[in-house]
């Protein structure tokens, strides 16, 4: 892992404390893939305020998926089957979160959870998890302006305006707000996701009404879809086989509306006061899982029947207002004037998402870089702490969007997503492993839990259970290939299997072609890197709660209603 030297002879580690162990050992020469103190030029900023960190993590939770990825999964499997498994796997989500809190809250590494990978596990893993996490994030961004600029399509005929232009607009736009700093950033993504929180909300309170019988048709649906056609649908099968089938395809969407939450854990060198707000969002990621997905799912089902002409329109609409569920239900309560209206809320949803896609794309390659895993000049930041080589590297590979101009490439697209999928449960899966690494290394250099700014609530039996699940969802996430054995052509579906699954034997090359080039070795528990870097992290803490306890009086004015449900949503 690199050079030490022990200041004194001692006989064992991992019977000492913390400040023992930081005092005994101290870095000599840069570590390999530990980050130590760097160049000036190469730092972040921390701009993120606590506001700016809980909403980005509501963002993240909030996106395309949930508004229209519930249309294709209520049609193939019905409202209890998605209910179940937005609800199961909206827990694992919670269990991966909190594994990444309790690492982020003990040191926020500016190189997010592939820092603590190498640290704590094997530098191997942080490579690989760095870069492939970069994979999914330079797909996901082209395809974020792609939609965008097919959402505009439900205004502006493709014919009369060529896509490319709304995707050179859109990427315009969203390279700026990167490059003016991650205050500029922070802020914009907050009023973004606070509009994205008022637009779902606003959902769910019209899902209600509507089904209490609120609606223009004045029809109390209540739980009458649940059993005309039924709760479950079936999948390629019949019976409870196809009952099943169709289940587990909804748990596959689930994980895929799911992606991004993660992204916390990459905004940890650039959050104020990291070790009160990182632990702070991560526990109410539960409840907005639970109220905006849950809740939005729950109420869907009693809307819409699975079997509906309108829901079948939908789930092949995949890019506009036409694609949402939601819509599909206000038209079938008889309300006319907002499926334009949705559209606008959906076209905001996605350029959203295309901007924060793009910053954690920069993010993720300058902390590959900070760590010796990618070319030095991507680690250089200018003045306000923006590493704008990085930022034009993941611009660049933004323009794959033109891709999308033409009719013919949006089914590339299509396989791309898939990609993005498998990359996506290959990070949580890599967080996990390094979460029960982690707890391995504090127990051996013997730090008490009592020390942590923030400890998961299952601990590491968590981890396990979600790892399991993880890794079950990567082989089985696209298992339509094998039970249909061949496509509509009579030919097995290759194109699909191989987007499905590239992303595995991809990571394990990475994996094993790193340690076979470099000789690295994995982190004993005894040996890990607890310490480099965290008394800096806890200078910055006690400067800034000195001066916010300056400003805490102006606080304590605040009305009571302010302070206990407007600063506990922002």
């Amino acid at each position: 892992m690199g050079i030490w030297n022990r200041k004194e002879d001692v006989s064992s580690t991992e019977s000492q404390t913390k400040n023992e162990f930081a005092e005994q050992y101290q870095v000599t020469s840069e570590p390999q893939g530990v980050v130590g103190e760097v160049e000036e030029d190469n730092d972040l900023h921390r701009g993120l305020k606590a506001r700016h960190i809980t909403m980005i993590a509501i963002g993240g939770a909030i996106g395309t998926g949930l508004i229209i990825g519930t249309g294709s999964a209520l049609a193939k499997a019905g409202p209890a089957a998605i209910l179940i498994s937005y609800s199961v796997v909206g827990f694992v989500v919670y269990l991966v979160m909190c594994a990444l809190g309790e690492m982020a809250a003990w040191l926020p590494l500016p190189s997010g959870f592939t820092g603590y990978a190498v640290r704590f596990c094997d530098p191997a893993l942080g490579f690989t998890l760095g870069w492939s996490y970069y994979f999914k994030y330079i797909i996901v961004t082209p395809n974020q302006l792609t939609a965008a600029a097919l959402v505009l399509s439900f205004w502006v005929d493709r014919e009369r305006v060529n896509p490319g232009v709304w995707i050179t607009v859109f990427l315009v736009v969203i390279v700026c707000i990167n490059y003016f700093g991650i205050k500029f950033f922070g802020e914009f993504e907050f009023w973004l996701s606070s509009f994205k929180v008022i637009v779902i909300i606003g959902l769910i309170l019209l899902s209600l009404i509507l089904a209490l019988g609120g609606g223009p048709d004045h029809d109390r649906k209540g739980f009458r879809y649940w059993k005309n056609p039924g709760a479950f649908n079936t999948y390629i099968k019949e019976g409870d086989a196809g009952r099943f089938l169709a289940f587990w395809s909804t748990m596959v969407t689930a994980t895929f509306a799911y992606l991004g939450t993660e992204l916390v854990g990459v905004t940890v060198g650039e959050a104020q006061n990291p070790r009160k707000t990182i632990p702070r969002a991560i526990r109410l990621t539960f409840y907005r899982i639970l109220f905006f997905y849950i809740l939005s799912v729950f109420l869907l089902g009693m809307i819409l029947p699975f079997n509906s002409d309108k829901l079948a329109f939908a789930a092949d609409q995949k890019t506009s207002a036409a694609a949402s569920p939601f819509v599909a239900a206000i038209e079938v309560a008889g309300i006319k004037v907002l499926p334009g209206i949705l559209n606008g809320c959906i076209l905001v949803f996605v350029f959203s998402a295309a901007n924060s896609d793009l910053y954690i794309a920069t993010r993720t390659i300058y902390g590959l870089a900070r760590e010796g895993k990618a070319p030095k000049i991507l680690a250089r930041t200018d003045r306000r702490g923006v590493p704008i080589y990085a930022l034009g590297l993941s611009a660049l590979f933004a323009l794959l969007a033109y891709m999308n101009v033409s009719d013919d490439s949006e089914v590339v697209f299509g396989y791309f997503v898939n990609l993005v999928t498998i990359f996506g449960l290959l990070t949580w899966i890599s967080i996990l492993v390094t979460h029960i690494y982690f707890v391995r290394a504090r127990k051996a250099q013997g730090v008490p839990e009592t020390s942590l700014a923030f400890t998961a609530p299952l601990g590491v039996y968590g981890s396990y259970g979600a790892l399991a699940f993880c890794i079950l969802i990567s082989f089985t996430k696209n298992y339509d290939v094998f039970v249909h054995d061949y496509d509509d052509y009579g030919k097995f579906d290759y194109k699909n299997f191989i987007t499905a699954y590239l992303g595995i034997p991809l990571y394990v090359i990475l994996i094993f072609g790193y340690k076979l080039v470099t000789k690295c070795k994995g982190v004993k528990p005894h040996e890990a890197d607890l310490w480099t870097g965290k008394d800096k992290i806890d200078r910055e803490e006690a400067e800034f709660l000195a001066r916010k306890a300056a400003e805490s009086k102006n606080y304590e004015k605040a009305g009571f209603f302010y302070r206990t449900f407007v600063a506990w949503l922002f």
